[in-house]
């Protein structure tokens, strides 16, 4: 790479799920503002699943964009390709760097490697997530930061956890804010909000809204009992809308048995991309009471939606909510007492969600990808 030339950099792909999920909105977001740059700040190749290569060849077209093997859509053989086949790879297409957005890496590639390590919280929540998945990636962080070049985080608060618990060197972390598609996650219209309640059944019905994975660490059965608690009394109760792909958390089931009957709870599942913002900026509340997350995108896309989010304190939350959010705890007794205060507190709710959605035009995917493209030419260099 000779001064004034971009890095050539191999980003791997391959790790985005088919529903999109939050790795899938990173780098979807990454992409799309790197899009812009391939050229002059960035000689772009990306890996992609075969059924994603048409998508990103769109949004790249000054970008080489290769389908992977076909057997690489199933994670284990995925894990293996990423070995040996990915640097293989790099190699082919001359990547000066290689990027891996999803906690692993290529324990032995021909050019420097950068990583992105989501969150800590397989080490500051481990009773969260079952001793597989723990062990998995508590590994894989502590080979990440031993093996790559950069490590890319979403948070201060990420970054000061790995330092602290892990003693990572501070130097070779950079840290680089999500952001948020303001296309997608607007403030809707009363017809987007209308269809979003035609779809649910919810009629004439207001709701209190989560969207996100069924983890334990999303901490939903104590906000179905906070909610039962805060709204059981009223003449007119709001009722819950769990949106969102399936998880692991047992408890969730039991949670939904103790709700009273009178009280309307609905499950729909994954929600079309093209709902979101009628289904959060239509919530009387977002709630998102969390145990710890690396960033948080999902209460960042609900402040792009204006909608006013009732959250956590809990490691980065507070670096995207600041004070345009409103905090509860993890415990049910308290979201309760929060969430009936913000149902009764009309003119609060509206200037939360204002200034949610003033603050959420803080956060760019174009602001993350200049981070992105430094941290790569640091690698290179």
């Amino acid at each position: 790479m000779t001064a004034g030339q971009p890095p050539r950099v191999l980003v791997d792909a391959t790790s985005v799920p088919a529903d999109r999920g939050g790795v899938g909105r990173y780098v979807d977001g990454l992409l799309g503002a790197l899009g812009g740059m391939v050229g002059t700040a960035v000689d772009l190749a990306v890996v992609a699943l075969r059924t994603d290569q048409e998508r990103y060849a769109r949004m790249l077209p000054g970008a080489e964009v290769i389908a992977a093997p076909a057997a690489v859509a199933h994670r284990p053989a995925r894990l293996a390709w990423e070995q040996t086949g990915l640097p293989m790879l790099a190699q082919q297409v001359g990547a000066r760097v290689l990027h891996s957005p999803f906690y692993t890496c290529p324990l032995r590639a021909m050019c420097p490697v950068t990583v992105t390590v989501h969150d800590a919280t397989f080490f500051t929540e481990p009773e969260h997530y079952d001793k597989s998945k723990r062990t998995f990636f508590r590994s894989a962080i502590k080979t990440s930061l031993r093996r790559a070049n950069r490590v890319i985080v979403p948070s201060k608060a990420t970054r000061d956890e790995l330092i602290r618990l892990l003693d990572a060197d501070p130097t070779m972390i950079d840290v680089a804010y999500h952001g948020v598609d303001h296309t997608a996650f607007h403030a809707p219209t009363d017809e987007e909000k209308a269809r979003v309640r035609a779809r649910l059944g919810l009629g004439g019905t207001q709701y209190v809204a989560f969207l996100g994975a069924k983890e334990p660490r999303k901490n939903v059965p104590n906000l179905i009992r906070g909610w039962a608690r805060a709204v059981a009394d009223r003449d007119d109760p709001p009722a819950l809308v769990i949106a969102g792909g399936q998880g692991h958390d047992d408890d969730i089931d039991r949670a939904v048995a103790e709700v009273p009957p009178h009280l309307r709870l609905l499950r729909p599942g994954y929600l079309r991309y093209a709902d979101l913002p009628g289904f959060l900026g239509g919530a009387l509340v977002a709630a998102y009471p969390s145990y710890g997350e690396g960033f948080g995108l999902p209460i960042l896309e609900a402040m792009a939606c204006a909608a006013p989010v009732l959250t956590t304190p809990r490691l980065s939350l507070p670096e995207v909510g600041g004070d345009a959010v409103a905090y509860t705890s993890e415990a049910p007794g308290q979201i309760a007492a929060d969430l009936a205060a913000l149902l009764d507190d009309e003119a609060r709710r509206r200037s939360l969600a204002k200034a949610g959605f003033d603050r959420a035009k803080e956060f760019t995917w174009e602001s993350s990808a200049d981070v992105h493209v430094a941290a790569w030419t640091r690698a290179a260099a």
